[in-house]
């Protein structure tokens, strides 16, 4: 049995075809992740949707409310990026949900997967490119709050920067943010981590893994975090519509097992989300996803 990974059928709402969000690639990567036998039905955990208790550890209730209504102002709905529906509301209260739901599992098991999460441009007030509420801050203050944890290294290798995350987490020193990026992409505002390393436009796998272990090895050792949330955003790869490096499908790997092994052999629990990935060919995109759970069970065996 490989490590626990996590998904819900609610991970995906009806949005206009041709929208720029691949909303279907959730229900894909579950299924491929079974087909190619990556993992068992038995390995997967099903989340529940996040109380609203949570979502107000991070965000403004007035915010989380108006979300949750309906009554959020155009401008703001626009700048999140996707039609407002009930079905949407309930894709991101579970989606949220299965991160936090991973983040406990990662803690018992050393390392566990969600198959959606990594919606770390969600600012406490307000939301941005397809990013409503903060996974990856949410996570971390319940379990802060409960009492689980008290440091946590959040480690974010999106192509974009995790500004929301970053500047959430601004004056929290028990939660140290790392985002490793492209420069030159969205946010056209960066935030500022804790450390941010940003990448020139073009970056293949020999110099990206060079600067991943210039600086991932020091950080465990400096923070010694009680957890890492990692975010492991596909759109690196050299053929993603939004990404601008180029990584490799075998750089992706080895991007994901250098983080996740590391965590093990420190004895670090270590929760990954997928993050960001852009392709037209939606089944390609899972495929390049899987990547992650296929390294997430390679380093488990080491546990």
């Amino acid at each position: 049995m490989g490590p626990p990974f996590v998904y819900s059928p609610r991970y995906e709402a009806p949005i206009p075809a041709g929208h720029r969000f691949p909303m279907g690639k959730f229900s894909r990567l579950h299924r491929f992740l079974i087909r190619e036998q990556i993992a068992t039905v038995e390995q997967f955990w099903e989340p529940e949707r996040v109380p609203r208790e949570w979502l107000t550890l991070v965000h403004a209730p007035a915010y989380v409310d108006a979300f949750c209504q309906g009554t959020l102002p155009e401008l703001a709905q626009r700048r999140i990026g996707l039609p407002w529906s009930p079905s949407l509301v309930e894709r991101t209260r579970t989606a949220l949900g299965g991160t936090v739901l991973a983040a406990r599992l990662a803690l018992s098991h050393g390392i566990a997967c969600n198959t959606a999460g990594g919606t770390h441009h969600a600012f406490a007030d307000f939301g941005s490119g397809f990013c409503i509420f903060n996974d990856l801050a949410v996570s971390a203050r319940v379990l802060r709050h409960e009492g689980l944890v008290r440091r946590i290294l959040i480690v974010d290798l999106d192509v974009h920067q995790g500004d929301g995350t970053a500047w959430i987490f601004r004056d929290e020193p028990e939660v140290f943010t790392f985002s490793m990026h492209c420069e030159q992409n969205f946010p056209g505002r960066k935030q500022k981590s804790d450390l941010d390393v940003p990448l020139p436009i073009g970056m293949g796998d020999e110099d990206y893994l060079a600067v991943l272990r210039e600086h991932l090895p020091g950080l465990l050792g400096k923070v010694r975090p009680d957890l890492v949330l990692y975010d492991g955003g596909v759109d690196p790869h050299r053929q993603d519509r939004l990404g601008k490096l180029d990584l490799s499908d075998e750089g992706l790997y080895a991007r994901d097992y250098e983080v996740l092994s590391r965590c093990v052999a420190a004895g670090i629990p270590v929760a990954a989300v997928i993050g960001g990935g852009y392709d037209h060919d939606m089944d390609a995109l899972a495929e390049r996803h899987s990547l992650l759970h296929r390294a997430a069970t390679a380093a488990y065996r080491r546990c």
